[in-house]
């Protein structure tokens, strides 16, 4: 099962519609594949956060009006119909119909709600990015999968990532600094391939996320889960620092890179 397939079914899974067969499939690609186990955790918390805190009311007079007016006009004027229309219609009947009424105005105002509520609670696109990258970061940890080229030569290691990605990722030397360059590897973020510059500082591994930009974006420092991030763009590309390294020693790290990326 690819990622894409995991995710369009990720809904369809916590709604308990899918069969036995994809159930199980699912499953297995959500225990092998972090980001989508996130994405399937925020699901599930969205869920049970409208179950347990959204507001049910009654509709307002306006939606009322849009329903009606959206109805053909020979449906708005019951009166017109034949008396016969009516005649089969028992009390119980009639009393239910009259209960519908009120009962489709509040589908459409739940409806509302379950919209609005997707849209305040759907992660940012930098949360997402931030939970991606992190997911990244501690999935190559834990694989010792650190890198797919192991050089300290950027001359090695910026022709390798090229060769593979439709941009040219810039490859600093920082070794002067204390930052020392061991190697690089292809990832992806979202569908977007990206580029992973590997440092290390002492006995820490410094994970350097580089893919294209268009527009500038403001820089950010973060923490999750015991975890420094550093987010900033330079010249078109889009950098995220992710490390159990120190917060100072991180920012110094971005400064240079920063630096780097601005040299003509």
């Amino acid at each position: 099962m690819t990622r894409e397939e995991a995710n369009r079914l990720l809904h369809a899974y916590i709604d308990g519609e899918l069969d036995p067969a994809k159930t199980l499939e699912l499953e297995a690609h959500l225990a092998e594949n972090p980001s989508v186990r996130a994405a399937c955790e925020r699901l599930r918390e969205m869920s049970a956060a409208i179950r347990g805190k959204a507001d049910y009311h009654a509709a307002p007079a306006w939606l009322e009006a849009r329903v009606r007016a959206a109805i053909p006009a020979e449906r708005k004027d019951v009166s017109a119909r034949p008396i016969r229309w009516r005649r089969w219609l028992t009390p119980a009947g009639a009393m239910a119909a009259d209960w519908l009424r009120p009962a489709a105005s509040f589908a459409a105002v739940a409806l509302v709600t379950w919209v609005v509520a997707l849209g305040t609670m759907r992660p940012s696109e930098d949360e997402r990015i931030t939970q991606e990258v992190l997911a990244s970061h501690v999935r190559s940890t834990l694989a010792s999968r650190f890198y797919d080229v192991a050089s300290s030569d950027q001359h090695t290691v910026k022709p390798w990532l090229s060769a593979r990605l439709p941009f040219s990722p810039p490859v600093a030397d920082l070794s002067a600094s204390g930052f020392e360059l061991v190697g690089g590897r292809l990832d992806y973020i979202g569908a977007q391939p990206v580029a992973v510059l590997v440092y290390k500082r002492r006995q820490h591994v410094i994970d350097v996320f580089v893919w294209p930009v268009e527009a500038q974006k403001s820089e950010q420092t973060l923490m999750r889960d015991g975890f420094n991030i550093e987010h900033f763009a330079k010249n078109g590309m889009d950098y995220w620092l992710v490390s159990d390294l120190s917060r100072n020693e991180l920012n110094d790290l971005a400064r240079f890179i920063a630096e780097y990326g601005a040299a003509p």
